[in-house]
């Protein structure tokens, strides 16, 4: 299990909360300087996963190595080198931006002037410099997101953790977040990713993992996932006739038929979008690029979950 560049090596991971098992027999690395995406449905066992390995969760069993070092013996050690940015915006909303930083920098010992000369760093690098007297309550959404990254850097890590960073922002907002962690990947920065976003993870993620029910279903770089599962292009045509899926069974093409629109996987150069389109589809016939939201989603499924 010992990897020279792995910064994260999981074996056998497991994760039950009694009866119910959060996180069953996962295993990934997360090489130094690289993103590592995990994706997945809610309650696929994403969260579990990444808890267990900045130590809020302990794990039901399996082996955690983070550094190089056994986590359950190092613990205190590893958790000195990681910055975590959880789901939640759990600023101090009676403090300001400023003080948020300074007082979360006492958790590692920071000296207060070498505190107040990284956070005078952060919040310009995160373009928040302008709020640093501002009482955290008082700031958009998006410069909360900002403000929670910035925070999780306070300690210099050698591993950033992010729980779904960008949920429920706006694309400017979103794309200002997506810069900086470009930034940071660029200077060497190893990140642990989850995310709901595809675009998110396809921009971000030299590699990812997409897990549902608690099992990783496969793992791979975005462009490979795209390529192996859903092909180069995608057909969509909108209340497909019969004949057309007569057509595409005889031709034994990668479908997925959803009664109301069927999906049609193929490989680039197929040719097969003209005959289709010209044969079968008086109306509501499209092509498109492949993505790995359609990778996601034919792994997945495409029912609403809780």
């Amino acid at each position: 299990m010992n990897s020279p560049d792995a910064i994260v090596e999981v074996e056998h991971l497991r994760k039950a909360f009694g009866e119910l098992v959060a996180v069953d027999d996962v295993s990934f690395r997360v090489r130094q300087g690289e993103c590592f995406g995990i994706l997945g449905p809610n309650g696929a066992g994403k969260t579990s996963t990444i808890r267990m390995i900045y130590g809020f969760s302990p794990a039901t069993s399996g082996i955690m190595k983070v550094f190089g070092l056994d986590f359950l013996d190092n613990m205190r050690a590893i958790k000195a080198r990681i910055g975590v940015c959880q789901q939640e915006n759990n600023l101090d909303p009676d403090l300001t931006v400023l003080q948020n930083l300074e007082v979360f920098a006492r958790y590692f010992n920071i000296p207060r002037p070498v505190a107040l000369e990284r956070a005078a760093a952060l919040l310009k690098f995160m373009a928040l410099d302008h709020r640093r007297n501002a009482r955290a309550i008082d700031l958009s959404g998006g410069m909360m997101r900002r403000m929670v990254i910035a925070r999780a850097l306070i300690n210099q890590p050698d591993l950033l953790i992010l729980d779904e960073p960008t949920t429920g922002l706006d694309p400017q907002s979103r794309h200002q977040v997506w810069e900086r962690l470009e930034e940071l990947r660029s200077k060497g920065l190893s990140i642990l990713l989850t995310t709901h976003y595809m675009d998110e993870a396809s921009r971000l993620c030299d590699r990812l993992i997409i897990m549902d029910h608690g099992r990783i279903l496969v793992q791979g770089t975005p462009a490979d996932l795209v390529k192996e599962h859903a092909g180069h292009e995608i057909i969509e045509v909108v209340e497909p006739e019969d004949r057309l899926r007569d057509y595409v069974k005889l031709r034994r093409l990668r479908h997925e038929d959803l009664g109301h629109r069927l999906i049609i996987y193929i490989n680039e150069g197929d040719g097969l979008f003209r005959e289709i389109s010209d044969t079968y589809c008086n109306e509501g016939c499209i092509m498109r690029r492949a993505t790995l939201e359609d990778v996601f989603l034919k792994l997945t499924g495409r029912e609403l979950r809780e």
